[in-house]
């Protein structure tokens, strides 16, 4: 029942809050929708943060998605030992960026007065849902080895049948501890992310690419005398 719970039911209720509150949050104050930049408060950690952070996880979250949408071709892919080792050895380090560079991301707001005047609540729960993630998804990588191929036979199968309206939690039910963790957080990261500044990452400001041109004239005044 518990699994049934956290991995057939609240799959869907952290899909439901994403899409309905992201919704009504662009349609009742869409100016929110906004990274809500604390650059201008202090910039040295954030770049050492954000900067691997951001590409680090992109990669971390392709590979994912390309071993759900295409289980074939990925799995055609780590047929081949040297390709998995190269996949896992590659995988292990972005994990270890991005669990470097998420911890860099709480220590700043932690310890400087300015920016942690500015960080709300639920900026410190998506921070640590983050850290979560991550960790547990390089614990994963280090104990529980060839991930890019068990994946292909668990959370794939899994997933699909989530989006096929029929949730066989039994492809989880039998893995480790960490592994259903990991797999929650991941739902739960969804069901937090339109009330957090992570919206930012699909507000995609598409109208500027047909505002017309903008011209700024600097104006200084002459000294006389």
């Amino acid at each position: 029942m518990t699994d049934m719970i956290l991995f057939g039911v609240f799959p869907y209720v952290a899909v439901a809050l994403m899409i309905g509150v992201g919704i009504y949050r662009y349609c009742v104050d869409r100016y929110s929708w906004s990274s809500q930049s604390s650059q201008f408060l202090e910039s040295r950690v954030l770049f050492w943060g954000s900067i691997p952070w951001h590409y680090a996880i992109l990669v971390i979250l392709l590979a994912h998605f390309l071993a759900f949408l295409v289980p074939s071709g990925w799995a055609v892919v780590v047929g081949n030992p040297l390709r998995l080792y190269l996949l896992e050895v590659t995988g292990l380090a972005l994990g270890v960026s991005t669990l470097i560079a998420v911890s860099l991301l709480i220590f700043r707001r932690a310890t400087n007065a300015r920016v942690s005047a500015v960080t709300t609540v639920i900026d410190w729960l998506v921070l640590v849902a983050l850290l979560v993630q991550v960790a547990t998804g390089v614990y994963i990588a280090f104990t529980l080895r060839w991930g890019s191929v068990w994946y292909l036979h668990t959370a794939t199968p899994w997933l699909w049948s989530l989006l096929k309206l029929d949730p066989q939690v039994h492809y989880l039910a039998a893995l480790p501890t960490v592994v259903k963790l990991h797999a929650f957080n991941a739902f739960l990261i969804l069901a937090l992310f339109p009330f957090s500044r992570l919206v930012h990452v699909i507000s995609v400001p598409l109208s500027y690419l047909g505002r017309p041109y903008q011209v700024v004239v600097w104006y200084r005044e002459r000294r006389t005398g």
